[in-house]
């Protein structure tokens, strides 16, 4: 490969941080769908996945992933719409 195509000082982005709360939490599915989501977004699903447990388009997220995409057409987030919506396809797929 061309050295003009290399550069040595460069440095892998950060993994991303989900802020989750203990998995013990009546609030973790809820947290872990929406981190889904944000990796969806961000282009790095897998992170997402190995930081809660889950796998996208889970069938057991499809409650917390059915309330995100209801609030996100009520508030008009057409992309967090648009993602929730392929969860819920790929969970319909698994289940």
């Amino acid at each position: 490969m061309s050295r003009a195509f290399v550069n040595e000082d460069a440095q892998g982005s950060p993994d991303p941080e989900y802020r989750l709360p203990d998995p013990d939490s009546p609030y973790y599915d809820e947290a872990a769908a929406w981190a889904l989501i944000q990796g969806a977004d961000s282009g790095d699903s897998r992170s997402a996945e190995e930081a809660t447990g889950y796998r996208w388009g889970d069938p057991l997220l499809a409650g917390e992933v059915e309330e995100i995409l209801r609030r996100a057409e009520d508030e008009g987030q057409d992309r967090v719409a648009q993602l929730a919506r392929r969860f819920l396809r790929e969970a319909r797929r698994a289940g």
